[in-house]
């Protein structure tokens, strides 16, 4: 490209240049010429006075009257002789161009004769040609002024442009052709200097970390090339045991991953079911009217706990991930209501949405979002005075919206950003993985989580599902 592209701009240069070479010179040789003429005129106006033997007491046109159509026929030009005055003597027309006489000499040119030189030149532009009129003092022998001489000359440029394009157009033929053999000598220049790159490309695109490690194997290089392909071969083999020791430990790491993600999601369960069988042995009697409706509804939390801990178990010994979706219809109203009866917070306000909300979602998965979230909300209420927790189900016919709300002491602002990664915790005990398969579960029904917190005022966490994902 950087071979191609100074071969275009040369060209470009000496294209120009050659047309402001020509443009310039063709100026020159009109301003020379037209000097030359004015000197030929002054000096035939000059021998037809001293043949007459003018007398400067007589009048000048006289003399000139008959001779200046004889001067011009023989220079081919045409010109006008006028007074000292300004005023026109006499006129010879060569050819009968449309080019007007002035009767008198401009007063602006008279004073530029009179206060500058003998001699003053200007472009005037006729029916749409460029002319050069010149204007000169005839002076005699004495140099005294004898009359003014006006020279109107047409720069006729149609040879110059001729020579200028047929010149072009030779140049046009030269720099194609050297264009072409730019463009050959670039693309085996290139081919020769990326051949090695190319080499080393490929091999680097068929070096896989998991399947085998291939050596750059070339003889013709450079030997600038050459020490990069030693390194790079001295790099495969050391890359060869670190890749062994690099799956071991990714094995290694994934069970201990897995390990911590199961002991958190079996610990999340036995939280609610502790409490649940704490309030039963506090509450329960056996002499109530409602005993057997009582002992029913706690022995039913208790049970979906243990369907929880059971899935859970049952994901893991399979090697699945934990746990697999399932999709049943379910009320999400009835199943959060249940989901929240597990803590008997009484500061727990639960708003149901005002319809049924029925849909196909796994009702385990479902549990432990509420679960892990209204937990959350628990904790960060401990030090509060009069604490709230409210749980806000809204069904908004395109999506249906969780709601989690507390008056705890907040999150950080620099902690919100990571609330959602894996490991990430503020608490002295746990293992911050809670909100990590909360927000997974979630984009798993292609939904989003997003949380607002003020740091001693409390923290709202909003769940969209869209329906449609169901």
């Amino acid at each position: 490209m950087t071979m191609i592209a100074l071969v275009l701009v040369a060209s470009a240069l000496i294209a120009g240049i050659t047309i402001y070479q020509y443009t310039e010179q063709a100026k020159d040789y009109h301003e020379h010429l037209l000097e030359r003429k004015e000197t030929q005129l002054e000096r035939s106006i000059l021998s037809i006075l001293e043949h007459n033997h003018w007398d400067e007491s007589q009048s000048l046109s006289t003399y000139l009257k008959d001779e200046v159509n004889s001067i011009s026929y023989i220079q081919n030009i045409n010109f006008n002789v006028y007074g000292l005055d300004g005023s026109l003597l006499a006129t010879g027309m060569y050819d009968q161009e449309l080019i007007p006489t002035p009767d008198k000499v401009p007063d602006a040119i008279m004073k530029v004769l009179d206060t500058r030189s003998d001699r003053h030149v200007n472009e005037t532009n006729i029916n749409g040609t460029n002319y050069l009129s010149s204007y000169r003092f005839v002076v005699d022998q004495k140099g005294a002024p004898i009359c003014i001489l006006h020279l109107p000359y047409y720069q006729d440029n149609s040879f110059n442009q001729r020579e200028l394009n047929e010149f072009l157009g030779r140049l046009t033929i030269v720099y194609l052709l050297l264009f072409l053999i730019a463009i050959g000598i670039a693309y085996l220049f290139s081919s020769y200097i990326t051949k090695s790159f190319k080499i080393i490309k490929d091999t680097l695109e068929h070096t896989d970390l998991d399947q085998r490690f291939k050596k750059i194997d070339v003889t013709n290089v450079s030997p600038e090339m050459r020490v990069f392909i030693e390194a790079y071969n001295s790099m495969i083999d050391q890359l060869k045991g670190s890749a062994e020791k690099l799956a071991k430990s990714e094995r290694e790491q994934a069970w201990r991953e897995m390990a911590k993600q199961v002991a958190h999601e079996i610990k999340n369960p036995l939280t609610p079911m502790r409490l649940n069988l704490q309030l039963f042995e506090q509450q329960f009697d056996p002499k109530s009217p409602n005993a057997k409706e009582e002992l029913r509804e706690h022995t039913q939390i208790l049970l979906e706990q243990i369907d929880t801990l059971s899935y859970i178990a049952s994901a893991f010994s399979d090697f699945a991930q934990m746990p697999a979706q399932q999709s049943e219809e379910i009320d999400v109203n009835k199943i959060t209501s249940l989901a929240l009866s597990l803590f008997s917070k009484p500061y727990i306000r639960f708003q149901p949405s005002e319809v049924d909300l029925l849909v196909k979602f796994d009702r385990t998965q479902l549990i432990r979002i509420i679960n892990n979230l209204v937990k959350n909300a628990i904790q960060a209420c401990d030090e509060q005075q009069n604490p709230l927790i409210e749980v806000v189900i809204l069904n908004l016919k395109s999506h249906f919206k969780i709601i989690i709300k507390d008056n705890g002491k907040g999150i950080a602002p620099e902690h919100i950003q990571k609330i959602f990664e894996p490991k990430f915790t503020t608490k002295s005990s746990g293992m911050g993985l809670g909100l990590g398969m909360v927000k997974s579960i979630v984009e798993n029904y292609m939904g989003k989580i997003s949380c607002e917190s003020q740091v001693g005022k409390g923290t709202v966490f909003t769940i969209e599902i869209p329906l449609k994902a169901f």
